[in-house]
């Protein structure tokens, strides 16, 4: 009789451990999902470009309202632990010196997405809108779109609006964030 083998899922406090002991490192394109040590894709040039630009665009708005954080950890859960492409966190003194910030801490959560836009749709939304993130775009870089997710409700988010390269964008949480869609992509 051949014996089971059942997975141990790691956890978000064993996850730092990992990171403060060196098995895993600053530069390792990791991050944790349901208890799952996931290799993240690498960043094309075109990728890198909107998460500058559009970084570029929020501090403009925003000012210091609040922190525009880039490619960095936010805690959802005791298991899931992901980097996404930005974040817009609520302004704390400290910066978040002593702790990832948490989902309570965010007000918008932005994936700029190539080749993983089916993953981050079916894996990532989800549990974007578990945690109760208030509101989540998925930059899809192949259909020049942008998939503006609101009102989180359990597993899913009960409204998803599709904006093409000549709409506005409004976000739900944060008045001062307007942009047209274009000036994502460059095409302004």
């Amino acid at each position: 009789m051949a014996a089971e083998i059942t997975l141990r899922p790691i956890t978000a406090d064993e996850y730092a451990r990992m990171r403060e002991v060196g098995i895993l490192r600053e530069d390792d394109r990791v991050e944790l999902i349901a208890g799952e040590i996931r290799q993240m894709s690498p960043i094309g040039p075109l990728h890198a470009a909107i998460v500058r630009r559009l970084t570029t665009l929020l501090m403009q708005m925003l000012g210091d309202t609040t922190i525009v954080s880039v490619q960095s950890p936010v805690r959802l859960s005791d298991d899931s632990e992901p980097q996404p492409d930005i974040a817009v966190l609520k302004w704390r003194q400290d910066d978040y010196a002593h702790a990832h910030p948490t989902n309570s801490d965010v007000l918008l959560i932005i994936e700029v997405s190539d080749t993983t836009a089916d993953y981050d749709r079916k894996e990532k939304m989800p549990r974007y809108a578990q945690a109760g993130i208030p509101e989540a775009w998925l930059i899809d870089i192949s259909t020049q779109t942008i998939e503006q997710y609101t009102n989180p409700k359990s597993m899913r988010y009960g409204s998803v609006q599709i904006l093409q390269p000549e709409d506005m964008l409004k976000s739900a949480t944060v008045d001062a964030i307007v942009l047209s869609v274009e000036s994502v992509f460059g095409l302004s």
